[in-house]
């Protein structure tokens, strides 16, 4: 039922949404759809045995040493597939005895030690048995009488010496064996609290589970709002993708038209300077010549003077004399032609703003956005009503699916389930304290030995006198050999019964730990239950028959197991794509091939935007016959290549005040330098404002001529682009209308599928998250079986067998040390001039009554 539990809740997953493929995907808006919620399982799968937990490891040691074979997948495969005694002589076939021997092999370890085991059983008693009737005869030590040896003290030591360790490892294993009793019933005690932790997981993954449906399913609204805030700013979004691939052609054919308006405001400023400066060069020019002229004259006659013939004089002046050729003009302004007629040319063009005209092209075209809201609100709201008809949809389907009746159903077996468990966890602790109390038996049979062993050890060493002779030992003394010999005695009865225990608990649980334990932990067993046709001879993979009915499916215990440790969604786990696949169930097409159609009828017409009219077309045609390309450009360039004057003033003046220092002090120096002054103050005052008025012309000039180079062509370019961004508009706009529609639809439509791919991707991995599943598998092998049950249970037999192996040489020491301890009947005497006083003293001597001396002597 919890299959077809979570198959209906993906169905219901699935069938809210849905998928296609898009010709175009754009990059949509990323969708924050948040976190499915999640609730944090209790259930710890983990055991730490804690200090006990180095006892585990030694036995797991000890195993190792017994049973050092790696896991025998293979032959488990054959074991459980062949099939024995279904006719006679099936055990004789050739293959069944192979994987018999095989078998054996295996397990020759456990069976060796099963064996020597079972001798144990067998001869320990019946060596006891022999062993009392010996001694009931006096023989086997029996007999109260011991002989003397030289090293009896030395012998008496060793044996005390080796009862003594051997009755401590025989403790130490006592210990161990109530170590492990203990600790499985306390694990047994506290095992209802992880059981109780298991069943609230379970709930907790019930109940969680349609929460999280519900999540899923109320995160549709994200996308409708999403793409409903998209619909809403249809203009910013569509009319903007509209505009930016119009605006390719568009605007760089306004930018041309914008910049030709400007460059005719600028042909009219140039054309003005040429003409203002073309007027004052002229007048400049005609008063600089007047001026030059007369400082020549007045020159002429200052150099005219008698004193320039004066032989100190006479070849200055003729060097100033010859020089005054050079005071005259260097440009003719006068013969430039005029540009009044471009210019009133231009003036009339002007008279037509092209700037505003061009800035009405850029204003209605910006105003695309606004078109496309205007011409779509009665598609928008037809798609609003689609969206909201799909959430009518699901949650119509919603409340149809009876999701709330099973997940009752599978409550209420869930509850049911652990009010058995509630009700027979009693009974289990009450076997539990059983088990406790006979393991505490036996562990006390051994206590009891161990009791009788130290209790002579003690005696006997405490009231052992080695001046006595052995017909004379103390009471304490005999009763410490007493207590050996009843030590032999419950020894021969109780080990026995100890090691039968022992043979069975270590056949069992060594086996559980080394084919069911280790192989779990490597994950070894799920191979092997994965082997096809293993546990259904018809079937190929077990799991996939129970759940799909299709053996052929590829679904194996051990995949499920690992993704449900990795706690991903049940649907991945159990590969649920096999009974329904998620990709065709979440086909969006069904929701939003009608929101394609409403988008794919928007329909926006933009002819009314307009350019440039005729009149700035018109406008642009007189500018390119204004006549400015008419202009002699080289005529001006000649004229402004030149120089003002024919010599730089400022350098006449100052050759000629230093040709006025050459000459005598007097009359005729002092007016050279006046004339020097006098030149520099024309210079000032003349020549630099024409070099100024001769910048500007030459600046207007050549701007003039880049401006009118190809004029026609360039006005003609520029009317063709906007011509040929207006056909665009007229003519070709649908196509990028359509274009642009599509590409908003496809990121509409990215909306619903980033909301399929989430919940594909929160269906697989958050989802039913089936850590609850292994944590149930982990609570009931790896904890319950392998760490409460199986390595007490070893941890047990390890303990109580190595104590009841002890038996054996702590018997042989105790009776051997108990002939030092017990009073003797007779005894041996011997003369000291023969022994030199070794061993007892005569009779005589200390009064030691020896009847065997007297008889003896009497038969002497």
């Amino acid at each position: 039922m919890a299959v077809e539990l979570c198959l209906l809740l993906l169905l219901f997953c699935g069938s809210t949404i849905s998928e296609v493929q898009p010709i175009y995907k754009p990059p949509p808006g990323t969708l924050d759809f948040g976190f499915v919620p999640a609730k944090t399982y209790d259930t710890g799968a983990y055991h730490e045995p804690g200090a006990i937990g180095i006892l585990f490891k030694i036995v797991h040691a000890f195993l190792y040493l017994v049973q050092p074979n790696t896991f025998p997948q293979d032959l488990i495969r054959k074991l459980a597939q062949q099939q024995f005694g279904n006719t006679q002589g099936d055990y004789q076939k050739p293959e069944n005895v192979v994987l018999t021997l095989q078998a054996i092999y295996y397990e020759i370890g456990f069976i060796v030690s099963a064996a020597l085991g079972l001798l144990f059983i067998l001869l320990l008693p019946l060596v006891g048995l022999c062993f009392c009737m010996c001694r009931c005869c006096d023989n086997c030590g029996g007999e109260m009488h011991q002989r003397q040896k030289k090293n009896a003290d030395c012998q008496r030591s060793c044996f005390a010496t080796f009862l003594f360790v051997a009755s401590l490892i025989i403790s130490v294993g006592v210990l161990c064996a109530y170590a492990a009793n203990q600790h499985l019933t306390n694990q047994v005690r506290g095992a209802k609290k992880l059981v109780n932790s298991n069943f609230k997981d379970l709930k907790i993954f019930l109940n969680d589970t349609p929460a999280q449906i519900d999540y899923l399913v109320s995160q549709y609204n994200t996308t409708k709002d999403k793409a409903l805030s998209d619909l809403n700013n249809v203009g910013p979004v569509l009319g903007t993708r509209v505009q930016e691939q119009l605006g390719k052609e568009v605007r760089p054919a306004l930018d041309a038209a914008l910049t030709m308006a400007g460059a005719i405001r600028e042909t009219k400023e140039a054309l003005e300077n040429v003409s203002v400066s073309v007027e004052v060069l002229q007048e400049g020019t005609e008063r600089l010549h007047a001026n030059l002229t007369d400082v020549k004259m007045h020159l002429s006659n200052t150099l005219n003077d008698s004193a320039c013939n004066a032989a100190q004089a006479a070849s200055t002046c003729n060097i100033i004399r010859n020089s005054l050729g050079q005071l005259t003009i260097n440009a003719n302004f006068s013969g430039l032609p005029g540009v009044s007629s471009q210019l009133a040319k231009v003036n009339d063009v002007l008279k037509i703003d092209l700037s505003s005209l061009v800035q009405k092209g850029y204003a209605a075209f910006n105003d695309t956005p606004d078109l496309v809201v205007n011409q779509t609100k009665n598609i928008l709201s037809d798609i609003k009503s689609v969206l909201e008809s799909i959430g009518s949809n699901i949650t119509t389907f919603t409340r149809a699916l009876p999701v709330q009746k099973i997940l009752a159903d599978l409550m209420v077996y869930l509850t049911q389930s652990e009010t058995y468990v509630q009700d027979y966890f009693p009974i289990v602790e009450q076997y539990d304290f059983y088990r406790w109390l006979g393991c505490l038996i036996l562990c006390c049979m051994l206590v009891l030995i161990l009791v009788f062993y130290y209790l002579g050890l003690l005696c006997g060493t405490c009231g052992y006198d080695k001046h006595a002779s052995p017909t004379t030992r103390g009471c304490i003394s005999n009763t410490g050999g007493n207590f050996l010999m009843a030590g032999v005695g419950f020894s021969f009865l109780f080990s026995w019964v100890l090691m039968i225990v022992v043979v069975l608990t270590f056949v069992t649980g060594g086996n559980v730990e080394k084919l069911v334990c280790e192989p779990f932990e490597d994950k070894n067993l799920f191979k092997v239950l994965d082997t096809p046709y293993l546990l259904n001879k018809h079937w190929k993979n077990y799991l996939a028959g129970i759940i799909f009915k299709n053996p052929n499916v590829n679904l194996t215990f051990e995949k499920v197991y690992s993704d449900c440790k990795e706690n991903k969604g049940i649907y991945t786990s159990l590969h649920l794509e096999h009974l329904f696949n998620i990709n065709e169930l979440l086909n969006i097409s069904m929701y939003t091939e009608d929101v394609a159609l409403k988008i794919e009828h928007i329909q926006i017409n933009l002819s009314k935007i307009i350019l440039l009219d005729e009149i700035g077309k018109e406008n642009l045609l007189n500018f390119s016959s204004s006549g400015i390309d008419g202009i002699d450009f080289s005529a001006y360039l000649t004229e402004i290549n030149k120089s003002v004057t024919k010599v730089d003033l400022l350098s006449f003046a100052n050759d000629l005040e230093a040709r006025a220092d050459q000459l005598p002090k007097g009359a005729l120096e002092n007016a050279l330098k006046g004339h020097a002054n006098n030149i520099r103050m024309i210079h000032n005052q003349q020549v630099v404002p024409l070099e100024q008025a001769m910048s500007t012309l030459n600046q207007s000039i050549r701007l003039l001529k880049r401006t009118s180079s190809e004029l026609m062509v360039k006005v003609k370019n520029v009317i063709s682009a906007v011509n040929a961004a207006q056909n665009l508009i007229n003519n070709n706009a649908s196509q990028v209308i359509v274009q642009e529609t599509k590409k908003y639809m496809d990121t509409i439509i990215g909306y619903f599928e980033q909301y399929t791919e989430w919940v594909k991707e929160s269906i697989s991995m958050e989802v039913a998250a089936c850590k609850p599943i292994a944590n149930v598998i982990d609570t009931a092998v790896d904890i319950f079986l392998c760490s409460y049950i199986a390595d007490s249970v070893n941890t047990f037999w390890f303990g109580l067998g190595g104590s009841s192996m002890f038996l054996i040489p702590a018997i042989i020491f105790a009776v051997k040390l108990s002939k030092y301890y017990r009073r003797m009947d007779t005894e041996d005497v011997y003369d000291d001039t023969e022994n030199g006083n070794n061993g007892y003293h005569k009779e005589h001597l200390y009064g030691i009554h020896n009847p065997v001396f007297t008889s003896s002597v009497e038969q002497w």
